[in-house]
């Protein structure tokens, strides 16, 4: 059970990066030119590759616990864009970070 655990984990920790990096490829002067940049094509293979792990992950994880352990990531990209990109991060932003946080908690509670 742990691989698949590992599997999501580093599925998760793909689907992070390829968003940052995405937002790294966002300021292109146009649409064609974002999607030949470096990062813009990284960052979507990053997330073909977190699909991959999050397939093996639900081999034998409930997408009811898998799914919503996804959602840490919407956490850490938060934090991530304030920090990187100078995004605004506040009390609202903190206490959603934190709801997630509980829910993924609880939902991995067996």
């Amino acid at each position: 059970m742990t691989v698949y655990y590992v599997a999501l984990g580093i599925g998760i920790l793909a689907g992070i990066v390829g968003q940052i990096l995405l937002k790294m490829g966002a300021d292109a002067p146009d649409f064609v030119s974002q999607l030949m940049r470096p990062s813009t094509i990284a960052g979507l293979a990053l997330y073909g590759s977190a699909a991959f792990l999050y397939i093996i992950a639900l081999r034998k994880l409930p997408v009811s616990v898998a799914f919503p352990s996804v959602s840490l990531s919407y956490a850490i990209v938060a934090v991530l864009g304030h920090f990187l990109f100078g995004e605004p991060f506040g009390i609202k932003q903190l206490g959603g970070i934190a709801l997630i946080m509980g829910g993924v908690v609880l939902i991995n509670q067996h």
